[in-house]
């Protein structure tokens, strides 16, 4: 039987919850928060950037390599929709990125070299607390509708709390630790990622698969099982 929007729509606010759980793995719920924001809005692709306190700010998530690729170019270049939504702790739409002009020369060639036409970054904030954002991206242009908009701010909404919490609002070196936490295994993941990639002859996207797959099987973190492949006393 075919899911409604709402039934898509509650089980993701399930799903996200059930991942708030003790000792929970922040890389793992980054992911499925794009993940699930990409099938409910039906994008292209989604991705997240996250900032570490210090005021560098690091992809830590992404449903392909090719919103990874128009994240990275943004930060590099330190401008971009992504960018602005993290810095000014607002949503940033771009119904056609085609039309962006000259406000974002790197990201209009980048995004569009990708095939991409339109998107929209939500921030990942808490009250006056923001962190990173929550980017969308279509091969088609068009912007999100007041409820679809809405909705996307709640989801990320609801990844920010579980991230921040309220021990790590009241003790800022647990938020910078649980920040670079996540940061840090995506290095390693990214690693492991080509190893797996390499070794296998597959594509990036299904070497995280792999690896997330025996993660979960093996009630391990992410971050554990991307050092031991690195380290190569794991092979998948």
């Amino acid at each position: 039987m075919t899911k409604t929007r709402e039934g898509q729509l509650v089980e993701t606010f399930v799903t996200l919850a059930d991942t708030l759980v003790a000792d929970y793995d922040v890389v793992d719920l980054l992911h499925t928060l794009v993940e699930k924001c990409a099938a409910l809005l039906e994008a292209s692709a989604a991705g997240i950037i996250l900032s570490a306190g210090d005021g560098e700010l690091e992809v830590v998530a992404s449903t392909n390599e090719r919103s990874r690729l128009v994240e990275i170019l943004q930060l590099r270049a330190g401008s971009g929709p992504c960018v602005e939504s993290f810095t000014t702790g607002q949503a940033v739409a771009i119904p056609d990125i085609e039309v962006t002009g000259d406000k974002w020369p790197k990201f209009r060639a980048g995004a569009l070299a990708q095939g991409f036409a339109s998107m929209h970054a939500v921030p990942l904030r808490l009250r006056t607390t923001t962190i990173g954002s929550l980017n969308l991206f279509w091969d088609r242009t068009g912007g999100l509708s007041t409820g679809d908009t809405n909705t996307v701010q709640a989801l990320a909404d609801v990844a920010t709390i579980g991230i921040l919490q309220e021990r790590a609002i009241r003790e800022s070196d647990i938020v910078r630790q649980q920040l670079q936490h996540a940061l840090s295994s995506r290095v390693l993941i990214e690693q492991a990622k080509g190893v797996v990639a390499y070794t296998h002859g597959v594509h990036m996207g299904d070497a995280f698969d792999r690896i997330r797959e025996y993660a979960r099987d093996n009630g391990l973190p992410l971050a554990d099982v991307a050092e031991r492949i690195v380290n190569r006393t794991l092979t998948l």
